[in-house]
C-alpha cells in the first residue's frame, strides 16, 4: 500500500484558508439547506425510534432488529452518494476533491471505537441521536452531549501530536 506524502502544516492551513475564501459564499448559501437536512435527519431518526433507549438496548441485546435495517439503509445511501460524487468529480464544499486514501491500522482507533461503543451502549444514544433527543424534549440527553464534548476535549488535550496527522481545524 502506497502511503501519501503529507503536506506541511503551514501549507495545509494556507490551502484551507484559500478554500474558505473562494468557497465561503457557497458555504454560507448552503447553511439553510444544511439546517433543513439536519431537521429532516432528526425527524427520520425520531420516526425510526432510534432515539428510544429501549429500542437501542434491545438492538444491542439482539432482541429488536429494526435499527440494524435503519443503519444498513443509512450506510447504503451514504455509499451511493459518495460513489456518485466521486464518479462525477464533484468537490467538497471547500472545493477539495474527495479523498479515497485507505487508513492504516492504528491501535488507538480500536480503543476509540470501544470507548464509543461503550458510551453508546450505556447512554442508549449516539451523537446524532442525542441532539435529536434534546429536540424531542428528552433533556437527559444533555449529559450525553456534555460527555461528547468532554471526549473531544480530552482527545485534543491528551492525543500525542505526530507529523503524520493533518491539522484540519
Amino acid at each position: 500500500m502506497a502511503t501519501r506524502k503529507k503536506a506541511p502544516q503551514k501549507k495545509v492551513r494556507k490551502t484551507v484558508r484559500k478554500a474558505v475564501k473562494t468557497g465561503g459564499n457557497n458555504m454560507k448559501a448552503q447553511g439553510p439547506l444544511a439546517f433543513l437536512f439536519g431537521i429532516l435527519f432528526g425527524f427520520f431518526l425520531s420516526k425510526a425510534r432510534a432515539t428510544d433507549y429501549d429500542t437501542v438496548v434491545n438492538m444491542f441485546r439482539f432482541r429488536d432488529f429494526q435499527l440494524y435495517g435503519v443503519i444498513a439503509v443509512a450506510i447504503a445511501v451514504v455509499a451511493l452518494g459518495l460513489f456518485l460524487l466521486k464518479k462525477k468529480s464533484i468537490p467538497t464544499l471547500s472545493r477539495q476533491p474527495l479523498d479515497w486514501e485507505p487508513l492504516e491500522f492504528e491501535p488507538s482507533r480500536l480503543i476509540g471505537a470501544l470507548i464509543f461503543g461503550a458510551g453508546w451502549a450505556l447512554s442508549g444514544t449516539c451523537p446524532g441521536t442525542s441532539i435529536t433527543q434534546i429536540g424531542e424534549g428528552k433533556l437527559i440527553a444533555i449529559f450525553t452531549v456534555i460527555g461528547i464534548f468532554l471526549g473531544v476535549w480530552a482527545y485534543h488535550k491528551y492525543q500525542p501530536v505526530s507529523e503524520s496527522q493533518d491539522d484540519v481545524c
